[in-house]
């Protein structure tokens, strides 16, 4: 019946956006006034703008973490909400400062390029001028050890030139025929296979993986002066920043797709290339992180929880703003507008912006160990964290009894909020892809909101190109609106939410598999290395 109720409501006659009024399923007076506050008094933009562009990335560990999370309370408490740093143990500190390359023979230019995570810096932050090589194509590791003399004050290029920079569309819109695209494919595909051999020969290791973690090291302990790095992300000027190997004594820097094509083909064809490094960081230790909980207490079930869930941290190629920064801004204007239209819920409604979920889901899974009352008490999650897009997928996340309770309360909001969603009936629980994870393996009641892609995956997602003016405000007006009404409804519903488990079934397999299994977070970094 709720489902039906449900469907009903998506085929409703409603007024479009910008008109007069908006057409709602019910006369209730909460939801009225979550729209009117949500869309017509906005805070995203200004919340976006200071966070992303004055505050930045959150890279666990950093500073900018730390003055994220301050900003945040900064935020609640100003707004009259409760809110708290919670500890969850420590991870390697590190500041990044100014990298800046420069190729210097056999022709000038200013190049592209960032210094991954965690990295050091060059020798007090100052310029280091010297050639460059590439990973040679040896046999074995024999070879190579007698190749490593050569890799002394260089930089040494460690990963494989694309032939093109130009995306795959941008292929297939152009080329003459399909064959010819699907050659490039195929060069491309042979080009890496053979590049990953070279890493695996030199090093001795069995798969690429073991070998590309040797590689550093050995030629670090060659003498080698840093590392020249690349990891398209497949799309027109991206590059994915993820982190140097931790114990890494020489810096690591990506080049962009185009810049390391440049400075690789030089060096191949013996043109001595020559390049000016300067790259500035800090290892400031094993610092504390923290998760930053708000909450609005509940006033008559008290111990049962709605949680909005988001991760603070990114990763700090760039502003980390539709990954996400995005999923944020949902979660605290969310839990305003509830603040000021629903300030007596009858369930405690939280908030849980996480850190390290870069890491693994690190402090989401601390804080569902460490608050088993919470996990056992909790009514409903809504987490939210791929990209910019409103909400177009939801699902039951496993539970067989919750799919009539979450299409009951998706019925109630204006169809203008709703009509894009996919709702998947049962769905399965999330296995690690986001923090809703880590309290879904324990069996509760955790859905994602699953947004439209707006290319997220090739130009934003972990990458140099995840920037304030990403964001789709219309977009995420909307998720706000949504995750407060769905917010104030589970409060409100006087059932509380089933954890009848539904078999789950691998999609590929067809196969009944189990249900996830909690995961033990490690609580300082050398826990994360092993």
């Amino acid at each position: 019946m709720r489902t039906f109720l449900f469907a009903a409501a998506v085929v409703a006659t409603t007024v479009p956006r910008g008109a007069a009024a908006q057409a709602f399923a019910t006369n209730d007076a909460v939801l009225r006034r979550i729209w009117a506050v949500g869309m017509d008094s906005s805070q995203t933009y200004p919340l976006a703008q200071q966070l992303l562009d004055s505050i930045g990335p959150r890279l666990t560990g950093t500073p900018g973490q730390k003055a994220a999370n301050q900003w945040l309370l900064s935020k609640y408490r100003a707004w009259g909400i409760d809110a708290r740093e919670e500890s969850y143990g420590t991870w390697r500190g590190w500041r990044r400062g100014i990298t800046h390359v420069d190729l210097v023979q056999p022709r000038v230019r200013s190049l592209e390029a960032m210094m991954l995570a965690w990295s050091p810096g060059t020798p007090r932050g100052a310029p280091v001028e010297a050639g460059v090589v590439i990973v040679p194509d040896v046999r074995n590791a024999a070879e190579f050890d007698a190749w490593l003399p050569q890799a002394r004050g260089k930089f040494v290029m460690v990963s494989m030139a694309q032939p093109s920079c130009r995306p795959d569309d941008n292929w297939r819109e152009f080329v003459a025929d399909t064959a010819q695209f699907n050659q490039m494919r195929a060069r491309r595909t042979q080009m890496q296979d053979r590049w990953n051999q070279r890493v695996r020969n030199a090093t001795g290791d069995s798969t690429t993986t073991l070998a590309n973690r040797s590689l550093p090291f050995k030629l670090a302990a060659a003498g080698a002066r840093g590392l020249f790095t690349h990891n398209w992300s497949q799309g027109w000027g991206v590059d994915k920043i993820f982190n140097a190997r931790f114990g890494q004594t020489i810096p690591s820097i990506d080049l962009s797709c185009e810049d390391y094509g440049l400075v690789f083909r030089l060096a191949e064809n013996r043109q001595s290339p020559v390049v000016r490094v300067t790259a500035d960081a800090q290892d400031l230790g094993e610092v504390p992180v923290a998760n930053v909980i708000a909450q609005i207490r509940g006033t008559e079930k008290p111990n049962e929880y709605v949680m909005l869930s988001a991760h603070f941290d990114s990763w700090d190629g760039s502003s980390g703003a539709t990954d996400n920064g995005t999923g944020t801004l949902v979660m605290l204007e969310a839990l305003r507008i509830l603040r000021q239209v629903y300030p007596n819920p009858k369930r405690t409604i939280l908030v849980g912006h996480w850190s390290g979920e870069e890491q693994g889901l690190i402090g989401s899974r601390a804080f569902a160990a460490d608050h088993p009352e919470i996990v056992t008490g909790m009514q409903a999650l809504f987490n939210q964290d791929n990209g910019t897009g409103r909400v177009v997928n939801v699902s039951a996340s496993g539970l067989v009894d919750a799919t009539g309770q979450l299409a009951g309360w998706l019925a109630r909001i204006p169809r203008d909020v709703t009509r894009h969603i996919n709702f998947g009936f049962v769905g399965a629980p999330s296995g690690g892809g986001s923090d809703n994870a880590s309290f879904a393996c324990y069996g509760a009641p955790a859905f994602g909101l699953g947004s439209l892609s707006w290319a997220y995956g090739t130009y934003t997602w972990h990458t140099n190109r995840d920037s304030f003016d990403k964001i789709v405000f219309e977009d995420l007006k909307n998720n706000v609106v949504l995750t407060a009404m769905l917010a104030y409804l589970a409060s409100e519903d006087p059932q509380t939410v089933s954890r009848t488990r539904a078999n789950v079934v691998n999609p590929f397999t067809g196969r009944t598999s189990t249900w996830p299994e909690c995961q033990v977070p490690p609580r300082k970094s050398a826990d994360w290395q092993r």
